[in-house]
């Protein structure tokens, strides 16, 4: 099939990618628009996981306050260059993991942020709750472990399915920018205020 200058342009405008990489995308799936939109997302997230060891000296502090002026969020977002601080994608970005941060408030950043003895103390209390309701001592542990997930899913930023999603968590979107705009991007910290709280 013949691989027009306007699919290329529409499966562009689409992912955001280079002409270069949708043309041989759009020639790889015989120009099913779908198909190359896939797998411009697999490449793109494969290049975006070499990226995130990189360091991140650049980038923006950003602030968001709730239209009822009761939560607001300062976020330190880093990336690697002044140039990619300044762009429309690295503050959409900024801008949906602050309106994550005030509507879920999470407690971490990350499962490796979690203190050891809150885990502890969490593992204990699913392991005793779980077998206090009877189930088989040979699936209680992955039952907790479940539960430990779960509890992950619920209290750390970048494991919390983002909340105007369709299912992705916040560090599959920042995966995402990543490989869009070629460059690391880091979550350096964050603080939420709430009146009341």
């Amino acid at each position: 099939m013949a691989i027009t200058p306007d699919m290329v342009k529409q499966l562009r405008e689409m992912t955001g990618a280079g002409m270069m990489d949708c043309k041989n995308a759009l020639v790889e799936s015989n120009g099913d628009v779908n198909l190359a939109v896939e797998l411009l997302r697999k490449k793109g997230i494969a290049k975006a996981a070499k990226k995130i060891d990189r360091v991140t000296t650049q980038g923006i502090v950003y602030s968001y306050i709730h239209h009822n002026e009761k939560v607001g969020v300062l976020l330190v977002l880093g990336c690697e260059t002044d140039f990619v601080a300044r762009t429309q994608d690295f503050h959409d970005l900024a801008k949906k993991i602050s309106l994550q941060i005030a509507s879920m408030s999470p407690r971490w950043l990350s499962k490796e942020d979690v203190p050891e003895d809150i885990l502890s103390k969490e593992k204990e209390i699913y392991t005793e709750e779980v077998k206090a309701s009877g189930k088989p001592a040979n699936i209680v542990d992955k039952i907790v472990e479940n539960k430990i997930n779960k509890f992950y899913e619920e209290n750390c930023l970048l494991d919390q399915i983002y909340v105007f999603g369709e299912g992705e968590k916040v560090k599959d979107l920042i995966t995402q920018v990543i490989a869009k705009i070629g460059e690391n991007i880091k979550v350096d910290k964050f603080t939420r205020y709430a009146i009341g709280e």
